[in-house]
């Protein structure tokens, strides 16, 4: 029986554990990444963990979240991550160098190389053929410090591409058309594996804006196989000798299967307020447009831009249209101004921003109120763009675009207008934005702590029993934006979990914290799929601060459930759903002989205020009990020694 290409990879970084769906596995991290709205927490805690060097190949410290410096909390952090960078050598992404996951796809990333990064976009790497995971940044310290990472061995998704695109469809459209049909939590537990002759038709930009997205599926990661466009891409960045072919076995055998074929996409957008939320552009119709935003790490690539560039050239940016671009790493925006394109997109109205993620995540851009914001990022929850009642849609850049120029949502298929082809070219490297740890001498670094920065929460072994009193009971898909929100307001404070804390779940429930505060011991009922979206362990940490001991829901998000059992959270899954529907506000829950029923198939809580006993279902590896039972990740690994 043949392999799948993830299961190679895996199977060629296992270090203990069965390779089988379903299993326990712990594996060789190569390389990982951070960024600064989740790293000044990786290096607390990497510095907590007292190591010396990190244990990887490669470890990188990027700087693009946390970019607007309107007061000294973010330069701080800076400072810190670089502090810290060079006690441990890491190297470090200097702010304005560009969008970590373009930044490594061109700098860094190997095909056949196992990546962990503290962003849950991290699976851009497996457009190289990497195996690149999201996770919360614990799990990122605890890779740098031990250079292993321990999960549960996923299914394997086989996603069979036919055909090639016509112009107007990109590969936005591929990964919209998938989300569509899997819908954003029908990856959870699996990694989709692109195959199929259509595969050579896609350039690994375009793979990687597939691989991106696949965290909007809550899939552990994407990967495509290593080809003869691989090598091309890496020629290209000056680094064809890390290229190696790399691909599934011809009868390799898959968990699940799903064939798309290219050639009968038409132009898609993700409707608010979910990235599942899928129509075609020509259903949706020609709606009055406000803002477009192209960018993010899905698609600010050289070819996206170099696209947008042609569409723009010679037009004008329609009058009611704010039309904004952040290229995703200085090494294109140098390409575009040496030929000519930026001079095209500033000549048509449109405003350049820095080379980080911006808009994407809350950082400035925010559109006015009751907007219609088309954007080619990743995510459209609600509130996210900053502007709580605006409608955030998901398109490509080609879409984008032309609506930009239109003034409405426009399927270019249908303008009557041509698009050119975008020749690859060759980039000179250039790494003067990357600070290397010259000499590695971590006892004359000191460490630069800024006031703002604060150490992380850690909890405490779990007792006997544990009391709670319900302080939410939320319905399904709860985002991490809705449990921490990240904007410009509050990504200065991603290092002052006190500070943050006090807007915890405030876009759905203003008075959570205070609720918090006046149980002391609380819990957290939620419906399907709770947690999705980015790994911010901030929205396992803030709680945790809070006094939250357990959530129960009907299922949990990869990442957000790990982030709870490393912070000494029980998160619990409803045995019968229905009992969802029996909890409400001030219940006062109990778990009684908590150490014994952690090991256990069922977790029994009794509702002491209606007389009622639910059973949840914990599925705790044996790892993950020994983390609960300790009070998290932190305290297991002190205790150990290792």
């Amino acid at each position: 029986m043949g392999k799948t290409l993830a299961y190679k990879i895996l199977e060629d970084h296992l270090i203990e554990g069965k390779l089988s769906p379903g299993e326990e596995i712990t594996i060789r991290i190569d390389q990982t990444l951070t960024q600064d709205s989740t790293g000044t927490m990786v290096y607390l805690q990497l510095e907590a963990m007292e190591v010396d060097r990190v244990k990887t190949e490669l470890s990188v410290a990027y700087i693009d979240h946390n970019t607007l410096q309107t007061g000294f909390e973010n330069a701080d952090d800076h400072e810190f991550i670089k502090s810290v960078a060079e006690r441990h050598g890491v190297l470090f992404s200097k702010p304005g160098n560009g969008i970590c996951h373009q930044l490594h796809l061109e700098n860094y990333g190997k095909p056949g190389k196992t990546l962990l990064g503290s962003d849950s976009h991290t699976p851009t790497g497996g457009g190289l053929g990497m195996i690149a995971i999201g996770a919360g940044g614990l799990d990122v310290a605890v890779a740098m410090a031990k250079g292993t990472y321990s999960l549960t061995a996923p299914k394997v998704v086989k996603v069979e591409l036919k055909g090639a695109l016509r112009p107007w469809v990109s590969a936005k459209d591929v990964i919209l058309y998938v989300l569509q049909q899997l819908t954003v939590k029908g990856g959870v537990g699996r990694i989709i594996e692109y195959t199929g002759e259509g595969v050579k038709n896609l350039s690994v930009t375009d793979r990687a804006t597939i691989t991106n997205m696949g965290a909007e599926l809550g899939a552990t990661t994407s990967v495509f196989p290593s080809d003869e466009n691989t090598r091309a891409y890496l020629k290209a960045q000056g680094r064809e000798d890390a290229y190696r072919p790399l691909a599934a076995d011809d009868d390799a055998v898959y968990d699940e299967e799903l064939v798309v074929e290219l050639d009968k996409l038409t132009p898609l957008a993700a409707k608010p307020h979910s990235p599942d939320n899928v129509d075609s552009v020509g259903n949706i119709g020609e709606i009055k447009v406000d803002q477009v935003a192209i960018g993010s790490c899905t698609n600010s690539s050289y070819t996206d831009l170099m696209k947008v560039a042609a569409i723009l050239k010679g037009r004008k940016v329609h009058p009611d249209v704010s039309l904004v671009i952040s290229p995703g790493s200085s090494r294109i925006l140098e390409k575009m101004a040496e030929n000519g394109a930026l001079a095209d997109i500033i000549s048509a109205g449109a405003r350049i921003i820095e080379n980080a993620c911006g808009p994407c995540i809350g950082m400035g851009q925010s559109p006015k109120s009751g907007a219609v914001s088309l954007r080619t990022f990743n995510r459209n929850f609600k509130g996210r763009s900053g502007t709580l009642d605006a409608d955030v849609y998901l398109v490509s850049p080609e879409t984008a675009a032309i609506s930009a120029i239109r003034g409405v949502l426009t399927d270019g298929m249908s303008s009557g207008e041509s698009l050119p082809d975008i020749a690859m070219v060759d980039f000179t490297p250039n790494d003067n934005f990357i600070v290397y740890p010259d000499g590695h001498d971590k006892e004359n670094t000191p460490v630069a702590m800024g006031p703002n920065i604060k150490p992380f929460p850690r909890n405490t072994a779990l007792p006997e029993t544990v009391e709670a009193k319900v302080v939410l009971h939320a319905g399904d898909n709860i985002t991490t934006d809705d449990i921490m929100p990240s904007d410009s307001r509050l990504l200065p404070y991603r290092s002052n979990i006190p500070h943050l804390s006090n807007y915890c779940f405030e876009k759905i429930d203003s008075g959570f914290s205070q609720r918090c505060h006046e149980a002391g011991r609380c819990a957290i009922i939620g419906g399907e799929n709770y947690g999705q979206g980015s790994s911010r362990e901030h929205a396992a940490l803030a709680p945790l601060y809070l006094g939250v001991k357990f959530v129960i829901a009907k299922s949990f998000a990869r990442i957000h459930r790990s982030n709870l059992i490393n912070s000494g959270i029980l998160p619990l899954v409803f045995a019968n759903p229905a009992d969802y529907d029996t909890l409400e506000l001030g219940d006062e829950l109990v778990i009684e002989n908590a150490p014994q029923q952690v090991k256990a198939d069922t977790i029994k809580v009794k509702n002491v205020t209606k007389g009622l006993v639910y059973d949840t279902k914990p599925n705790f590896s044996d790892l993950e009990i020994n983390m609960i039972l300790k009070g998290g990740k932190i305290n297991a690994i002190k205790e150990s020694g290792r």
